[in-house]
């Protein structure tokens, strides 16, 4: 019996790898994406007004240069928020739960660490277009991430499940 929790143990541990580069990949692509949003004027936030602008004054930081850097520290804190979806709700194989996921990153973002974020106007100065449209993101990147993470999980467990009952 403990041989079989030991297989256990050493599935979970090598999900949490493949969970960490998700949340890395899914911090690079919805960060571009958030950067094309902004460019294109659909969102008066970027990545780097949260990662950059608030801290730093310079000039670099609003350049394409800004751009980029903030796209691999967005990647790099996204390890965290996987990090944390993993320990947290990794066994609720749901689409939805990772929805909510996004929809409380928002949250902590816009509305909680908003005093951290100097340079992120309040919510009742943004406009309509930038409110949904980063809601709408942070649902995709909480979605991209929770059900990638869960979906690893349970696929790992089932395929595990079927090797114990084909060995015996």
């Amino acid at each position: 019996m403990d041989k079989d929790n030991g297989k256990q143990d050493k599935k979970t541990h090598s999900i949490l790898p493949r969970s960490l580069f998700t949340g890395f990949i899914g911090g690079l692509l919805w960060s571009m994406l958030g950067v094309v949003m902004h460019y294109f004027n659909v969102s008066q936030v970027a990545p780097k007004t949260f990662f950059l602008r608030s801290w730093l004054k310079t000039d670099w930081t609003s350049g394409w240069l800004g751009d980029v850097v903030s796209i691999g520290m967005a990647g790099i804190v996204s390890v965290l928020t996987a990090y944390i979806y993993f320990g947290l709700f990794k066994r609720i194989n749901s689409m939805w739960m990772g929805s909510v996921y996004g929809i409380v990153l928002w949250l902590l973002v816009f509305y909680i660490f908003k005093p951290i974020f100097t340079n992120i106007p309040q919510l009742t100065e943004m406009d309509v277009h930038t409110i949904v449209s980063t809601l709408c993101l942070y649902v995709l990147y909480g979605t991209f991430i929770g059900y990638s993470i869960s979906y690893d999980y349970h696929d790992t467990m089932l395929k595990g499940r079927r090797d114990k009952t084909s060995h015996t």
